[in-house]
């Protein structure tokens, strides 16, 4: 069969997770309440920090900025899943494919550099901490929140660029709820070498990485509330990184998961089943962890009534 050039596709056909029409009412119920969740938790997020003047610090301002990614990450793929169910099509254009592609590709990144920069000012704030109101100012924090997008922005180009490059045949079938990069790629007649490498080049920039760079700050962070003599003071340490480390660990496993799955079954539907972990449910608990595991969180709205009272 002959491929047909790029330009001459006009749509592909995203699967989604089952073709059972029986089941579309429950899945549509299920992802619209997992993605409102996610949206108005991370939202809570970041109206809290930017109220809060208590929350005015590096660890809450990263914390506000992976809220808002979170909340972008799930709405490029949820809100045209839950569309292509309430219209029982499953059709997405050629061009919005790439379009969902690249922003999907430049959140997921911002995830892993912003979690990575959460760590990094995890670990001067234990291991140096009478330097780090100099070493974490402002200005610091928005040059490393700048260059986490820049890198997620280069890469993403990087990626679809060179998907823009192949030919497709006429089986333009996507077993997955939303264009992922992978399945598109396998779809393609062309040679796929290149996008081949440049993934596997992707994988370690995002992947390998920030997860070195996180390791190596906890290996470190350990080590010092190791130092720590008095049991109170290991705790409070402690307890200043837990919800990264547990955000950090929610991530990294289940994409790790996904991973696992893919190459594990050669069921059609299991590569988008396991996708959710990450693309939808790490994003919706995000905000539960950094609420019940952080007293600063947690006595905001009682602080915000204090003052409102006033003296």
């Amino acid at each position: 069969m002959e491929p047909r050039n790029l330009t001459a596709i006009s749509e592909f056909l995203l699967l989604g997770f089952s073709e059972e029409p029986a089941f579309q009412p429950l899945i549509f119920g299920l992802f619209l309440s997992m993605y409102l969740i996610t949206v108005f938790g991370n939202l809570l997020i970041i109206l809290a920090v930017s109220s809060d003047s208590c929350l005015h610090t590096p660890m809450y301002f990263f914390l506000a900025n992976l809220s808002f990614v979170d909340i972008c990450f799930t709405s490029t793929t949820v809100p045209k899943m839950l569309w292509n169910i309430q219209t029982q099509s499953k059709h997405i254009t050629y061009e919005n494919c790439i379009t969902q592609m690249y922003f999907f590709l430049l959140f997921a990144g911002l995830d892993n550099y912003i979690l990575t920069v959460m760590a990094y000012d995890r670990f001067l704030a234990i291991c140096h901490p009478l330097h780090y109101t100099v070493s974490m100012n402002p200005r610091l924090c928005g040059l490393l929140v700048l260059v986490s997008w820049i890198m997620s922005v280069l890469h993403s180009l990087l990626q679809t660029s060179v998907v823009l490059r192949l030919s497709f045949c006429t089986d333009l079938e996507i077993p997955h709820f939303f264009c992922e990069i992978k399945q598109v790629v396998q779809l393609a007649c062309s040679d796929t070498f290149l996008n081949d490498m440049v993934m596997y080049f992707g994988a370690g920039l995002l992947g390998g990485g920030p997860l070195a760079g996180i390791l190596y700050s906890y290996s470190k962070i350990v080590s010092s509330i190791c130092g720590i003599s008095s049991t109170q003071g290991k705790y409070k340490a402690f307890s200043t990184c837990a919800s990264h480390l547990s955000v950090v660990f929610l991530f990294y496993c289940t994409s790790l998961g996904v991973y696992l799955s893919s190459t594990a079954t050669q069921s059609s539907y299991s590569g988008a089943t396991a996708s959710v972990m990450y693309t939808v449910v790490t994003p919706m608990l995000n905000p539960f962890i950094y609420s019940l595991r952080n007293r600063d969180i947690k006595r905001r709205p009682t602080s915000a009534r204090s003052r409102s009272r006033g003296p």
